[in-house]
């Protein structure tokens, strides 16, 4: 049977058959790349008119301020001038985010003198006068995991932390361990369960302004087929921005024609990698775009509605379509 392409994302979020993909062959730094651009975009479209702007920089690079003192660069930054005071983190929109303190975040329960003497901070200073409040960061293969790459990111993630600067963290790599200890593991436990509180993709928003003892973060931690999460992004004082982070995300996905490397007809590459709730909104998305360019509906007026079918029948139904 012919493959099924669509330029339009399917899913209602993140595009499970095109993630796994890239986790498995490659591909994911030309993602980032594009990815980036279109967060800077639709982030200075939205903030520049608050009195913000947007600036682009090359992510996780290593550079010397100073004094010798080493930081890593973030993918995007928003800059404002340095005149106002930063404020409280702003309480998080309805929906699937919850709220923590720094502490519980980093599984902290009291700070250690080792990161203050692994440390040496300074204000950012960048080209003008304004000084960096929020610092972005799109996850990559490479910063997750044990390797040196992956200690390194957390090593420059707590320098901006300890510096006070917003971070938001954005994963959308569900196939490796969450940067953070106090995050459920999205991985089959020893008698083959899956915590139900375990979620594939992350969105981090980490408020250290006020100090790590009274830090606040907010974590949006949401499944295959959920739409990206609305978070509010901090700025200065009472200001803050509620970004949909499905903007963008779309924007790079039909922009950039990546449906072209998605066939609906076909499992993702390690399927087995998504939990079995994942799993069952994988097969069901699946089944009802096959039926809908069965009967010749316009696949690019997107969501479709999908049926409830457990796992073991949407399963069933694949395959005797496969036939």
């Amino acid at each position: 049977m012919s493959a099924i392409h669509t330029t339009k994302n399917q899913y209602r979020g993140i595009n499970a058959h095109l993630h796994s993909f890239w986790q498995q062959s490659g591909g994911w730094e030309g993602f980032h790349t594009v990815h980036i651009g279109d967060l800077y975009k639709t982030l200075n479209a939205l903030l520049v008119p608050m009195g913000y702007e947007v600036g682009l920089e090359e992510s996780l690079q290593i550079r010397r301020l100073s004094g010798g003192v080493r930081l890593a660069r973030p993918d995007v930054i928003i800059y404002e001038p340095p005149t106002v005071a930063p404020a409280a983190i702003q309480p998080a929109l309805a929906g699937q985010i919850q709220n923590l303190s720094v502490l519980e975040l980093l599984a902290e329960d009291e700070l250690s003198e080792k990161p203050y003497r692994a440390l040496v901070i300074r204000p950012l200073e960048t080209t003008g006068s304004a000084q960096p409040i929020v610092w972005i960061e799109l996850l990559s293969p490479a910063n997750k995991g044990n390797s040196e790459d992956a200690r390194a990111y957390r090593s420059q993630r707590m320098d901006v932390l300890v510096s006070g600067l917003v971070f938001v963290e954005i994963d959308y790599l569900h196939e490796s361990d969450p940067t953070f200890p106090t995050l459920p593991l999205y991985y089959p436990r020893a008698d083959n369960t899956w915590l139900p509180s375990a979620r594939p993709y992350h969105i981090i928003i980490v408020d250290p302004r006020l100090g790590f003892e009274k830090g606040q973060a907010q974590v949006a931690a949401f499944s295959v087929d959920d739409p990206l999460p609305v978070m509010p992004i901090p700025l200065a004082q009472a200001d803050y921005l509620n970004f949909d982070f499905n903007v963008p995300y779309r924007k790079s996905f039909e922009e950039s024609l990546y449906g072209r490397w998605v066939d609906y007809r076909q499992l993702p590459v390690n399927f087995q990698r998504y939990s079995p709730t994942d799993q069952t909104r994988i097969v069901n998305r699946m089944l009802a775009v096959i039926q809908a360019h069965k009967t010749g509906v316009h696949l690019e007026d997107v969501p479709l509605p999908t049926n409830d079918l457990s796992l073991d029948n949407a399963l069933q139904q694949w395959e005797q379509i496969q036939i």
